[in-house]
C-alpha cells in the first residue's frame, strides 16, 4: 500500500476500543468506545464495529479540514470495502483471527469464534482485507518510528492496562525467538514468585488487592489518584506491583541490552507514580571491576517523554516491519 494513501487502523484494548485513520505519522480522523470485556460478542464486536464506523463522517470532516489535502490524499467518507489493520492482545492466532483468551480476565465470549469474519460483516468489506497484529508489537513499532523509542537501536516497548504487554525492538523489528527475550517476546508469560506474572501485575490484581488491604472496590485510575492524595495503603501496593514487575523484567531488560524502556497503555498515565519502584527494581546491580556495569535504560512513557537526544531521522514503512 503507498504511503500517500489513508490507512484504516484499530486498536483493541481490554476495556476499548480506539479506531482511526491515519497518514504517515498524522491520525485524521480518531474514534474511541468502551467497551464491555465480559459482554456477549455481539454487545463486545458489535462496539468495535461502531466506534469504526463513526469514521465515515469523521473521514469527511478530516477532508474537509484539509488534513489530508495537505498530506497529499484526500480519506474517503465510507469504509466499505476498507483495508483495516487490527491490533490484538494475547492469546491470538493472528493468521486465522481466532484467539483463546485464556487465562486473561477478559474477552471470554470471543474464544474460537472467528473475529477476522465477524469484522468483515459488520464492516462491509473483504475478509481478506482484515489483517491481525500483535498489539504490543505494533505499540512499539509505533514508538520506534514515531515515538519515544526514536534513535534507540534498541529498545523495550511494555503496555499496562488489563495486563501487561510487551515488545523487544531490535533496530525497530519485534524480537520473538532469540535468547535475549522471554517466550515470544511477551512479558504476560513470565511468572512472579511461582505465579503468572499478571496474577500480581493487572487490573484486575490491583483491584483485588486493594478490595483486601481496605474493603473498597475501586479502579485502578482511582488507587492512583489515592496514592498521589496520600494514602498509604495505595502506595504501598503500586509500590509493590511495580517493583516486582520491574524484577521480571530485570534480567529480559539486561539481557537484550535495551537502551530505553517505553511504557504505554491506560495506567502508563500513572507512570510518574510507578516509574520509581519498576525502575529501583529494574537497573542492573553494581558489577565487580571484572563485570563493570552496564548504563541503566533510559525509562519513560508515551505520556512522560524522555529527556533523551533524538539520533538521526528516519521514516520506515511500518507495514514492513510488522511483516517480520
Amino acid at each position: 500500500m503507498p504511503h500517500d494513501l489513508p490507512v484504516h487502523v484499530m486498536d483493541i484494548g481490554g476495556s476499548h476500543i480506539t479506531a482511526a485513520l491515519t497518514l504517515g505519522g498524522t491520525v485524521l480522523a480518531r474514534a474511541h468506545r468502551d467497551i464491555d470485556p465480559h459482554g456477549s460478542v455481539d454487545e463486545i464486536v458489535g462496539g468495535w464495529a461502531a466506534a469504526c464506523l463513526e469514521l465515515a463522517g469523521a473521514g469527511a470532516g478530516a477532508a474537509s479540514g484539509g488534513a489530508a489535502e495537505a498530506a497529499g490524499a484526500s480519506p474517503p467518507t465510507s469504509i466499505a470495502g476498507a483495508s483495516w489493520g487490527i491490533a490484538m492482545p494475547d492469546p491470538f492466532d493472528f493468521e486465522r483471527g481466532v484467539g483463546t483468551f485464556d487465562n486473561v480476565g477478559k474477552f471470554e465470549q470471543l474464544a474460537n469464534v472467528d473475529l477476522r469474519g465477524e469484522l468483515a460483516r459488520r464492516l462491509d468489506t473483504a475478509p481478506d482485507r482484515i489483517r491481525f497484529v500483535h498489539d504490543a508489537g505494533a505499540y512499539g513499532i509505533g514508538e520506534w518510528v514515531y515515538g519515544e523509542a526514536v534513535g534507540f537501536d534498541r529498545a523495550v516497548c511494555i503496555t499496562l492496562g488489563t495486563g501487561v504487554g510487551s515488545s523487544f525492538l531490535d533496530h525497530g523489528v519485534p524480537v520473538k525467538t532469540r535468547g535475549d527475550v522471554p517466550t515470544n517476546g511477551t512479558a504476560h508469560l513470565l511468572s512472579i514468585d511461582g505465579r503468572p506474572l499478571e496474577e500480581t501485575v493487572s487490573t484486575r490484581a490491583l483491584i483485588a488487592g486493594y478490595e483486601r488491604m481496605t474493603g473498597e472496590t475501586i479502579t485502578v485510575k482511582t488507587i492512583a489518584e489515592r496514592s498521589r492524595a496520600g494514602d498509604q495503603r495505595a502506595t504501598d501496593l503500586l509500590d509493590s506491583t511495580y517493583f516486582a514487575l520491574g524484577s521480571a523484567l530485570a534480567p529480559w531488560i539486561d539481557a537484550f541490552d535495551a537502551a530505553v524502556l517505553v511504557a504505554g497503555g491506560s495506567i502508563s498515565r500513572s507512570w510518574n507514580i510507578l516509574e520509581p519502584p519498576f525502575a529501583r527494581a529494574s537497573r542492573p546491580p553494581t558489577r565487580s571491576a571484572r563485570q563493570p556495569s552496564r548504563c541503566a535504560p533510559r525509562t519513560c512513557s508515551t505520556t512522560r517523554p524522555c529527556s533523551a537526544p533524538r539520533i538521526g531521522s528516519r521514516t520506515p514503512d511500518p507495514r514492513k516491519l510488522l511483516a517480520h
